[in-house]
């Protein structure tokens, strides 16, 4: 049985990846492998926790003594590398839990992979999922390629920046088979309310301010995240080897906008009058470095593995919000941290 492992598969991205295998695949055993840290929550992925080709693995991408031992274990064919530090803010105040995770937990999962199949990468794959943020800031016009060079702004984009090139390196120096996905700003179910969009559902669900930083009018692509996970699975499967993909959603807001708008659904969804969620914006101080305009050219990955987005925005903003508004539990759970403490509890001896 082919054997593939996903790392960050407990965090929002790499759940819904998770899942996608499990269910797709049943001929291949699936691990995911996560820290569960903050962000990573294995409430996201209960529905197939029982699987017969699921295992999950707690372990942590910096730890090159156990993560050598895993891949000695379980002999993977192929790495979907998704574990990752990825809030800006945060990165802005620790930036070295950044380049620890992102730079040197990817080059010890480069490592082991390279140690145990350097003899023969023959049906092998190393996937490292990447974001648009490493190629800086665009203006009014223009979109970010495949060719579009690196000027990263923030610690959390130089940090993803620099694994990007590490696993190009080894791609030349070593002959190790690689794909390489970067992805613009993803929304949907089991987002960690620390991002805008679940942040600002979970704040006018309880009548908080919603801090919109400078003018609003920094302007992102958003993805659907199950979109993303249908794209992470062609680019698997039929991409070729030492290319690079880029994903977007053709899908440019303004972030003022994208909150009123959000304002509106929530408004009609929570039978309040129309506007009363437009007054909690609050304009908060600018964040250091904050880049003006992201915006991805999907051309690529549509031409050649014929990908596309699946949902408007609006269809996605819609069911994005009712999986919250149903999910109130788990949305409470996060917040207050109580499924970190059982986490704690539960792997104080790693398992």
């Amino acid at each position: 049985m082919k054997k593939i492992v996903i790392t960050g598969g407990a965090g929002f991205i790499g759940s819904h990846v998770v899942r996608r295998f499990v269910n797709r695949y049943p001929d291949v055993q699936i691990y995911n492998l996560d820290a569960l840290t903050y962000a990573g929550n294995l409430e996201n992925i209960k529905d197939i926790q029982d699987m017969p080709n699921y295992t999950f693995l707690k372990a942590d991408i910096t730890d090159a003594d156990v993560i050598n031992e895993l891949f000695d274990k379980y002999k993977f064919d192929g790495v979907l590398h998704l574990a990752a530090e990825s809030h800006v803010d945060r990165s802005i105040k620790d930036p070295l839990a950044f380049v620890k995770t992102n730079v040197i937990g990817t080059m010890n999962l480069l490592n082991a992979f390279k140690a145990l199949w350097k003899d023969n990468f023959e049906g092998k794959r190393f996937y490292h999922i990447s974001t648009d943020e490493v190629y800086g800031s665009l203006g009014a016009e223009g979109l970010f390629t495949e060719e579009t060079s690196y000027d990263p702004n923030s610690p959390y984009s130089a940090s993803k920046a620099a694994s990007d090139h590490f696993v190009r390196a080894y791609g030349e120096t070593y002959g190790m088979p690689y794909v390489l996905t970067n992805c613009s700003n993803n929304y949907g179910p089991y987002h960690f309310p620390e991002k805008l969009i679940p942040l600002f559902i979970n704040n006018i669900i309880n009548n908080k301010p919603l801090p919109v930083y400078g003018d609003g009018k920094y302007t992102r692509d958003w993805l659907f995240v199950e979109d993303h996970a249908v794209a992470i699975d062609l680019v698997f499967h039929e991409g070729k080897n030492h290319e690079t993909y880029n994903i977007g959603g053709f899908n440019e807001w303004q972030n003022i906008d994208l909150v009123k708008l959000l304002c509106t659904i929530m408004d009609k969804k929570l039978g309040r009058d129309e506007g009363t969620s437009e007054k909690l914006i609050t304009y908060v101080t600018d964040r250091p470095g904050h880049d003006l305009r992201y915006a991805i050219d999907a051309t690529k990955i549509n031409k050649e593995l014929g990908w596309k987005p699946s949902v408007t925005f609006e269809q996605g903003l819609e069911r994005t919000i009712d999986w919250f508004l149903n999910n109130q539990e788990w949305l409470d759970s996060v917040t207050s941290g109580d499924y970190q403490k059982y986490y704690d509890n539960q792997y104080s001896v790693s398992k």
